[in-house]
């Protein structure tokens, strides 16, 4: 493997906006690049800013030890390497051949299975897979406030460490592959579900006649302050002990409850409050509604069938 160095050579392979991103902060930065895409036309304005156009997916990993690829999901690698199911010598020339000896940082989204999956795949091709999630949009891509989280072959990610650094902060998470995946989905998990969180209410609003401009401030307001009861929400789930002094499950279940009545007389979608109406109706059928809001933690954590 490779020693560390300011200038190390990479290739990337998936150019859609987050592979050019990550080309061009290689590229600034005095990094060797190597590309391919399967449309080769996506590279034209990358091979003019100095990087090298590979002919073949074979050819691009076999540039350089560190290949980076940035594709829609680990189907899509298997759609480059070969299938994980087939345990043939693969050609000579071939891009699977070519992974011998390599340290593939696949930054596509999947499941923390099928990444763990995707590493006993890699290893018996002699490669190392570090997987690993990039937590901002392209555009943020090697700047301030970038992170991109890793799990897998630690000896690998620390090789190549300093190359990675320049696409944004490079967040180790551990040995198991699945890691990074799963810190990944669990953070967009929240994300996701407050976007959607923000669009329903902005729906019961433009239900009324409200314009989401009007609506605005308070949606921000109420944001905002949802990072001031994490800290305790956190401390409440790894103790296992959940105070309801100011708020507890009832409480807060009776507004779910008027939050589902509202949106269906509204005649908005439902499913949203709904989902969220039943988890404080298990918490409290579970005997917690004199425990604070994170109790729900318990019944959140396993199936409801």
């Amino acid at each position: 493997m490779m020693s560390n160095n300011s200038s190390a050579p990479v290739t990337v392979i998936g150019l859609g906006p987050m592979g050019k991103a990550m080309v061009r902060a290689f590229l600034a930065n005095g990094h060797p690049t190597t590309v391919w895409n399967r449309t080769a036309g996506k590279a034209d304005d990358l091979v003019a800013d100095g990087a090298v156009r590979a002919a073949t997916a074979a050819e691009a990993v076999a540039a350089n030890e560190l290949v980076v690829l940035s594709l829609t999901d680990y189907q899509a690698m298997y759609d480059i390497f070969g299938s994980p199911g087939d345990d043939s010598v693969p050609p000579t020339g071939s891009a699977a051949a070519a992974l011998a000896g390599r340290v593939v940082v696949n930054l596509s989204s999947d499941t923390p299975q099928r990444t763990r999956e995707a590493a006993t795949w890699a290893a018996a091709h002699g490669a190392e897979l570090v997987p690993g999630g990039i937590m901002v949009p392209a555009g943020l891509v090697g700047k301030d406030g970038s992170t991109v989280l890793y799990s897998g072959s630690k000896k690998a990610f620390e090789a190549h460490r300093p190359t990675l650094e320049i696409i944004g902060n490079a967040d180790y998470r551990g040995e198991d592959p699945g890691l990074a995946q799963l810190y990944y989905q669990a953070t967009l998990d929240v994300f996701l579900t407050s976007l959607s969180a923000y669009l329903h209410g902005t729906a019961l609003m433009k239900s009324a006649g409200v314009s989401a401009a009007e609506f605005l401030p308070y949606a921000v307001a109420i944001a905002d302050s949802v990072s001031v009861y994490l800290n305790d929400a956190a401390r409440d789930i790894d103790d296992g002990h959940y105070p309801g002094d100011l708020a507890n499950v009832t409480m807060m279940g009776a507004t779910a409850d008027h939050i589902a009545h509202t949106s269906a007389a509204a005649g908005i979608d439902v499913q949203l409050p709904n989902a969220v109406q039943a988890q404080y109706n298990r918490a409290i059928a579970e005997g917690h509604g004199t425990s604070g809001f994170a109790s729900l933690f318990e019944v959140v954590k396993k199936s409801a069938s």
